[in-house]
């Protein structure tokens, strides 16, 4: 498996549009990708603005192929303005210990 773990740090009134952008991104990964396992929208407990991304995928050809789809660019061309963490803020690529990946569904 190949897990995103993204903190992204949303600018001052701009949370609920950032919100509604992101989860059309998570629902359309999760609906229309097969090698996209789970993508979760995790709002942090002590910062109002900043949203975590939780992302499985079969492999990293699945993330790369995520990264291509029309859910996705849409999401990268509106959402730019709103954060404040650059365009690519912190996420990074990792690979799944546990529980194995045969055990995922």
């Amino acid at each position: 498996m190949y897990v995103i773990v993204a903190p992204i740090q949303i600018k001052d009134g701009h949370k609920e549009e950032f919100i509604k952008a992101m989860l059309e991104n998570a629902q359309g990964a999760v609906r229309d990708e097969p090698g996209c396992l789970r993508f979760d929208v995790i709002q942090d407990g002590g910062d109002a603005n900043r949203i975590w991304l939780y992302e499985v995928y079969r492999d990293e050809a699945a993330f790369q192929a995520h990264m291509q789809t029309p859910h996705f660019a849409k999401l990268r061309g509106i959402i730019a303005d709103w954060r404040d963490d650059g365009p690519t803020g912190a996420g990074r690529g990792s690979h799944n210990i546990w529980p194995p990946d045969e055990e995922w569904k």
